[in-house]
């Protein structure tokens, strides 16, 4: 029968049992994920960090938002290229929008186009992995063969704040969205309740089982300390640090103050909320797969969690695939949604002073075919599309490229999705040259191209 060792008397199990508190608390800080203090010192530093840290939200479309109907109108184009909407002005002299979108028209000189974003691939979730990891994709257009740029900013920047994630999914995991070789310890917290929904918003992560406090769980894991310092003691091949680093992680997020407020909507004012909005879904009928959800207080709840603190949110907005009857989803669902609550989202985060420190990314993974279809919808396009970008280091008022008079192909200043990735990186201040060990142990750096959208700052 096998028995347990007594490690009374092993050296490194003395020495673990004699560590204080607070050396462990430090090596928490400056070891994890291989940082020193000069390297926190200078991503901090380059992100531009003072008494509140740069943060990201994206918006993610997913689906592909046509540019042509939103922010890259072609009014001089035929009937069959221009669509079925008109164009107007904005508050900025020579910039145009698409009319369904007046409100964000009034607040132009607070955010900024890119209308010459391209690659290649015409796959949904093929497309999602380029716009999130910046690499092609692999065999299983499903499955994240490269970490996303929320899993690459949980990994560089998750220990300078253990009672909030670092990195949050609202509400689920999309596509593209996940942690791959960076492991489970650096995927997303999903809120898995859904701000869309009505009633009481509560995040299960937070719901205690009948009968437990948080104090009677600190007793328990008073007990499980005790054996992980056992595991460590006898653990010389440092595997156990990851599923560690979770649990800590974890813990510190289950029983912060500062995450129960932050993920408590409903807290917010209702002035606030009635003013992201609280449409009802538009569903068109069966032919179509595209009825918008009620998406809006997932933004309001975006801005709560970067207030607190997290450094980068993505929103879920999806569905915006409109091959059949697309004018009649953006029409009556989509746009007047997406222009009520993200006006309300720039000015909430401005009224605030959020503005300056958070960068708002609001794109999809591609655009809609140039030429409308025979079903008044358009198709999957990746050759030419348009990105939304606010905050952060991003000044308003602004257009960079363009695409050509049909909206089919980038005209001048072309640029690879890659360049918003590196543009959120360089905000938060994550180091795009570090390199990680994949699946099969080649070291992968964290971006492997791409330039900041300077242009814009």
């Amino acid at each position: 029968m096998r028995t347990t060792p007594d490690l009374r008397g092993c050296p490194e199990f003395q020495r673990q049992m004699r560590c204080s508190r607070r050396a462990f608390l430090q090596a928490g800080l400056l070891g994890i994920g291989g940082l020193s203090l000069a390297d926190v010192l200078r991503n901090e530093a380059a992100a531009g960090t003072g008494s509140r840290p740069n943060s990201v939200i994206i918006l993610w479309m997913r689906g592909g938002p046509s540019h042509i109907d939103m922010w890259d109108p072609k009014p001089d184009a035929p009937l069959e290229y221009r669509g079925e909407f008109g164009t107007i002005p904005t508050s900025v002299p020579g910039i145009f929008l698409s009319d369904m979108l007046p409100q964000c028209a009034q607040i132009m000189s607070h955010w900024s186009i890119v209308r010459s974003l391209n690659h290649q691939d015409a796959g949904h979730s093929t497309g999602d992995q380029i716009c999130f990891t910046g690499y092609n994709p692999g065999p299983n257009p499903d499955e994240n063969i490269h970490p996303s740029c929320g899993s690459i900013v949980a990994e560089q920047l998750s220990h300078l704040n253990r009672q909030l994630p670092a990195y949050v999914m609202i509400p689920r995991m999309v596509p593209g969205a996940n942690s791959a070789y960076l492991g489970v310890a650096n995927k997303p917290f999903e809120t898995l309740a859904d701000p869309a929904q009505t009633g009481p918003f509560k995040v299960p992560n937070f719901e205690l089982a009948d009968g437990l406090t948080v104090d009677r769980l600190g007793e328990r894991r008073g007990l499980l300390t005790d054996f992980d310092r056992l595991r460590r003691a006898v653990d010389a091949r440092g595997q156990i640090d990851a599923s560690d680093r979770f649990q800590q992680q974890a813990w510190g997020i289950l029983t912060s103050p500062a995450a129960r407020d932050a993920f408590n909507l409903d807290a917010e004012p209702q002035e606030i909320r009635d003013r992201y909005g609280f449409m009802p879904a538009f569903d068109p009928g069966a032919s179509n797969r595209c009825g918008a959800p009620a998406w809006s207080q997932r933004m309001l709840l975006a801005r709560r969690l970067v207030e607190a603190g997290v450094r980068l949110v993505t929103v879920d907005l999806r569905w915006w695939d409109t091959h059949v009857k697309g004018f009649d989803s953006l029409r009556r669902g989509f746009l007047p949604r997406f222009d009520q609550a993200y006006t309300a989202l720039i000015e909430d985060l401005a009224q605030r002073g959020l503005l300056d420190t958070t960068l708002v990314v609001a794109w999809g993974e591609f655009g809609r075919t140039p030429r409308v279809n025979n079903d008044a919808g358009r198709d999957h396009y990746p050759n030419v599309f348009s990105a939304a970008l606010a905050g952060g280091p991003i000044r308003g008022g602004r257009v960079l490229g363009e695409s050509d008079a049909k909206g089919a192909f980038p005209l001048t200043n072309p640029k690879p999705p890659q360049d918003v990735l590196a543009t959120i990186y360089r905000h938060v201040g994550v180091d795009t040259t570090r390199q990680y060990l994949n699946s099969a142990g080649r070291p992968i750096t964290a971006l492997p191209f791409g330039s900041p959208l300077l242009e814009l700052s």
